[in-house]
């Protein structure tokens, strides 16, 4: 598959990526050659692939949860740089 070089300037704007304009043909190249393989792929019969919802055949391993020891609001407050007897006092972000 062949790229245009405006193609190949909005597929850099859109992922960021700034490089000059002498490589501009060696990145035409490039990408030409990935998008070339990645068809390739669609020579593949995957028909009969079940599609992959992770990487890895582990499971998660989950604990049961135990209640432990609670924080007292004194405690949690102690180290707070700005706070009331309850809160915790943050700048307002919403108006």
């Amino acid at each position: 598959m062949k790229v245009d070089k405006d193609t190949l300037r909005k597929i850099a704007h859109l992922a960021r990526l700034d490089f000059e304009d002498k490589d501009e043909q060696k990145m035409l190249e490039s990408i030409s050659e990935i998008l070339t393989w990645v068809e390739k792929l669609n020579e593949l019969d995957t028909s009969n692939v079940e599609p992959l919802t992770t990487m890895s055949k582990e499971m998660n391993v989950f604990r049961p949860d135990e209640v432990k020891h609670q924080l007292e609001r004194e405690e949690g407050l102690v180290n707070a740089p700005e706070k009331n007897n309850e809160h915790f006092i943050v700048p307002k972000v919403l108006e």
